[in-house]
């Protein structure tokens, strides 16, 4: 998903009543865009971004979601060619064939998201469902009559009956669900939570790791799977075709040393983890990467009908990685799982049992098993390869265009190489890594430009460009600075400076999601209390946090300094999607706002004492913003 889709942009003279009211609510209008289903449309855009598939069971028509068109697109895979386009109301973000085949499932992300469900051979619209915010990935039981689909930024899965056309459930994720997976016998839906939802601080010494989300189809109670101790950005998930294993794709960071070096996966190793459905846990984490070949950024995982091929889009190195289902549940792919407390991270020293095919095309996403075959959608190059796991070493990708051959402007190259490992020593890591769709992987990281031993959260780099210095404790004095020295001391690179200049464009392009707590892109009632008491003598969070920016750009003193803190004067950071980024504090040892406020007394005066209905009102506004 296009994470700047959602538009919001500061200015330094606005009306605060303006941005925050009529602002917001502008935004809304601007998001409410026609019914689809126009057939043939041209793209209103330059890219078509493609980023999921669905495939006919008879293997000749792939479905393709194109995000940046707002389009679904039909194409005939023995003539290579696109048949028919569908225009969305906003961006498709994935794709579901009922089991007849006969009806497509989109999910079209927006703050008011919608479930659009065309006729499969005509494209004629048949329902449009209202769902929650950024409804991604839908799954449809083998009965067809249910469909589960993610609501990535309300934390939840809705529900929906397919005959009626409505929604019957809202069920409970963890955080940022993001990808969904059905069992077989359709008892059981899994649901990849994108991130960690822990505390990250030195004090806090459990497990700091995603949930995959276990529902029940027939009771919509939910069970979970932990992954192991490092795990964020999941990405991809599904299961084998005997209903006893799932897949899951991960980064596994080794966020508690100090990152001096990056090759052998010292900073992160790109994995995928193998659930066994019935005991309920992680079997085990597989690495991707070679001994001097990191695998950076694994997206989707699917599986052949037949159950015996695996296939990861390996996004930021252009690749795909391809096992047989036999060998990645044997003993003998115990040689490829990461030991991040030992050196080297692989025991194995790099020996793998992963096939790599290079693609025709850049930033591979959404997968889609065509027969014996896989499809896979190339996001940067506007085209679709399609792929022969078994074909000779020598084998080309077949290639099927979308669209003109992408002319790429400053801001999408700079998202391009935002996203490209192979700007990195050995391929091991991207700036996503870090910052999946430039925000914040919830991980402490102890960087050497401060000294060591005090590890800071991760930042958002929304508006970084906008809110110097970068880092907690401002030792970069602009984000363009923060981003050459990213690439030379996290990346381990040389680049040309128009690289960077590139990557300021993409980070100056980025734009705030509206906060799911908004009403109609509106504050609601209570929300409206808290701005009250933010902006107010009594309370004067405004000092600090002045509107449009919501910071001062300056340091100050809020009483967090660890025992190996240089400073006790640390960087405001802006409060604009303060409800994607927890943790909070610059150490990440409050995991709710209102932990911050009660337990922290964040910039609250000692003699100064809030009601619960006060604090409930200000944590409502700072989590609308």
């Amino acid at each position: 998903m296009h994470a700047n889709r959602f538009v919001f942009r500061p200015g330094a003279r606005v009306c605060n009543k303006i941005t925050r009211a009529a602002g917001l609510g502008l935004i809304w209008a601007l998001l409410q865009t026609p019914a689809p289903g126009t057939i043939g449309a041209e793209p209103p855009g330059a890219y078509q971004g493609p980023c999921a598939l669905a495939a006919s069971k008879d293997g000749k028509t792939l479905f393709v979601a194109n995000a940046d068109a707002r389009q679904v697109a039909w194409i005939d895979l023995a003539s290579g060619s696109v048949t028919r386009r569908v225009s969305m109301p906003v961006e498709p973000t994935g794709l579901a064939l009922t089991p007849d085949g006969a009806k497509l499932i989109v999910a079209c992300a927006a703050p008011k998201s919608t479930v659009c469900v065309l006729n499969a051979s005509s494209g004629e619209l048949l329902a449009s469902i209202p769902v929650g915010h950024t409804a991604m990935s839908p799954v449809a039981t083998p009965d067809g009559k249910r469909i589960y689909v993610c609501n990535r930024f309300d934390n939840h899965v809705s529900a929906i009956d397919l005959a009626a056309a409505k929604e019957v459930a809202r069920i409970p994720a963890v955080r940022e669900p993001i990808a969904a997976a059905i069992t077989p016998d359709g008892r059981t839906v899994l649901v990849a939570n994108h991130l960690p939802n822990t505390r990250t601080d030195d004090d806090f010494r459990g497990e700091v790791s995603p949930i995959v989300t276990l529902i029940d189809t027939r009771t919509h109670e939910t069970a979970s799977i932990e992954l192991p101790h490092g795990a964020n950005s999941l990405r991809g998930i599904c299961v084998l075709p005997d209903g006893k294993h799932a897949l899951v794709t991960h980064l596994l960071s080794n966020f508690q040393k100090t990152p001096f070096r990056v090759d052998m996966g010292w900073i992160n190793v790109n994995v995928l983890s193998i659930l066994d459905l019935e005991q309920r846990r992680v079997v085990r984490t597989i690495g991707m990467d070679e001994q001097d070949s990191g695998a950076g950024n694994p997206w989707d995982v699917v599986c052949t009908a037949d159950g015996s091929m695996v296939c990861v889009s390996l996004s930021g190195i252009h690749q795909v990685a391809v096992i047989e289902r036999s060998v990645l549940l044997s003993d003998a792919a115990r040689s490829m799982a990461p030991m991040i407390v030992a050196w080297p991270i692989y025991p194995s020293l790099g020996a793998s049992l992963w096939r790599r095919i290079a693609l025709p095309g850049l930033g591979p996403r959404g997968l889609a098993a065509v027969g014996s075959k896989f499809a896979v959608a190339q996001y940067f190059s506007d085209s679709v390869a399609v792929i022969d796991p078994r074909a000779g070493e020598d084998a080309v990708p077949q290639t099927i265009a979308l669209g003109p051959t992408p002319q790429l402007t400053l801001e999408r190259r700079g998202e391009l190489l935002f996203h490209d490992a192979t700007i990195c020593y050995q391929h091991w890591l991207s700036c996503a890594s870090c910052h999946p769709d430039g925000r914040a992987d919830a991980l402490n990281w102890d960087l050497m430009n401060d000294g060591v031993g005090n590890a800071k959260n991760t930042k958002s780099l929304v508006w970084s460009h906008q809110t110097p210095p970068a880092m907690a404790e401002g030792v970069r004095m602009s984000a363009e600075e923060a981003v050459r020295s990213g690439i030379r001391h996290i990346l381990f690179s040389n680049r040309p400076e128009e690289e960077a200049l590139a990557i300021d464009a993409y980070l100056k392009s980025l734009r705030p999601v509206p906060s799911p707590r908004l009403v109609e892109g509106r504050l609601g009632p209570a929300a409206q209390r808290g701005q009250r008491l933010f902006e107010s003598p009594r309370v004067g969070c405004v000092r600090c946090h002045p509107a449009p920016l919501y910071t001062d750009l300056k340091p100050h003193n809020v009483h967090s300094r660890g025992p190996m803190e240089r400073t006790d004067r640390f960087d405001t950071p802006s409060l604009v999607e303060t409800w994607r980024t927890a943790p909070y504090l610059h150490d990440g040892r409050y995991t709710t706002v209102e932990e911050l406020l009660i337990e922290g007394r964040h910039g609250l005066r000692h003699d100064l004492r809030l009601s619960k209905e006060e604090i409930d009102d200000l944590v409502e506004f700072v989590l609308s913003l």
